[in-house]
């Protein structure tokens, strides 16, 4: 099983600290994500219809056309694989480990790339996967870097598929909006901008056959009645999604300067997550988590993702740990 953020329950009982004594820091997660209304009695006691809403409020939001929900896009992540046959699929690294395991285990060739080097190597794929933003690292592609791409690829029947997970505070740079083309496929998620992780709600933007594809695999009820209901208010909601977004720039930021003032200099960042790639990452993962600080601990290479403390509360435990941790390193009083 790949490792992901959000064990909480485990690095309590690891540690022995209460779960309610935590601030969880390790999923990149909105931790004031969009408040539940009250959810109708029927969306418990019936089955999930499609017209419900869900797609005219998905296609609004995303700008598009050619949509499919899905249980969150790691639903999607598994099930693309299955749509083509033996493929030379190349993939970012550091990333999402999900995109990498999928395609192996399917019986892809699944070679790993930097960014430096994608376009070396293009010629020799058939499909091309990115996070944009890049997960752990915060790394960006221009729309017209990757539009080229995806040509290339086109030009051979290949696929470009891009993860845009987190790019919702920066909506402007998803390509989203595209007109529904043959080989694009973009995967967009309610966990993260939403912090909805937990209704397992995403969706597919491509073309039509791709998505007709996909849905045979996935079958019917994909989304439960009550995420669908969520989903769709939330889709809605023009005045807390603009609200948000300035919110999360300025927390970010915040978050940014807090960690550098601590000796831990950002490599990456984005408006969910700051990325820092330091030797000392297990180090001071390990001194976080006895402080009730958990964070995100990555191997390939050494570095460590932050997510946003949610409340006044946490920001001064998290500066307090910073801060005990950092005179502890230097032996200073």
């Amino acid at each position: 099983m790949l490792e992901h953020g959000g064990h909480l329950i485990n690095a309590a009982e690891k540690y022995n600290i209460p779960i309610n004594q935590w601030i969880d820091l390790s999923t990149g997660i909105n931790p004031n994500g969009w408040s539940i209304p009250s959810i109708p009695i029927e969306c418990w006691q019936r089955l999930p219809e499609s017209d419900d809403g869900l797609i005219t409020a998905a296609k609004h939001y995303y700008q598009c056309q050619s949509i499919l929900p899905v249980a969150g896009s790691q639903a999607a992540i598994q099930a693309l694989p299955l749509l083509r046959s033996k493929s030379q699929v190349g993939v970012l690294t550091p990333a999402y480990a999900e995109h990498s395991y999928s395609w192996k285990k399917a019986g892809h060739e699944v070679k790993e790339l930097i960014d430096e080097k994608i376009d070396d190597q293009l010629d020799n794929l058939d499909v091309l996967i990115l996070i944009n933003p890049n997960n752990p690292t915060a790394w960006r592609f221009s729309k017209e870097q990757l539009l080229l791409w995806h040509k290339k690829l086109h030009q051979r029947k290949g696929w470009l598929i891009i993860d845009e997970a987190f790019i919702d505070a920066s909506s402007e740079d998803s390509l989203s909006n595209y007109p529904a083309t043959q080989g694009l496929i973009i995967l967009r998620s309610i966990g993260k901008f939403f912090g909805l992780a937990g209704i397992r709600c995403g969706f597919v933007i491509g073309e039509e056959k791709i998505l007709t594809q996909l849905n045979e695999i996935l079958g019917p009820w994909t989304i439960s009645n009550p995420g669908r209901y969520v989903a769709t208010a939330a889709l809605a909601d023009r005045q807390w999604q603009q609200q948000t977004r300035r919110y999360l720039k300025k927390q970010s930021a915040r978050l940014a300067s807090l960690l550098t003032m601590n000796g831990l200099q950002p490599d990456g960042q984005t408006d969910l997550f700051v990325w820092i790639q330091t030797s000392e990452a297990e180090r001071v993962h390990r001194a976080l988590a006895q402080l009730g600080v958990l964070t995100r601990l990555f191997d390939r290479p050494f570095s460590l993702r932050f997510g946003l403390p949610k409340d006044e509360w946490q920001w001064r435990k998290l500066e307090a740990a910073l801060t005990h941790i950092s005179t502890k390193a230097t032996g200073n009083k």
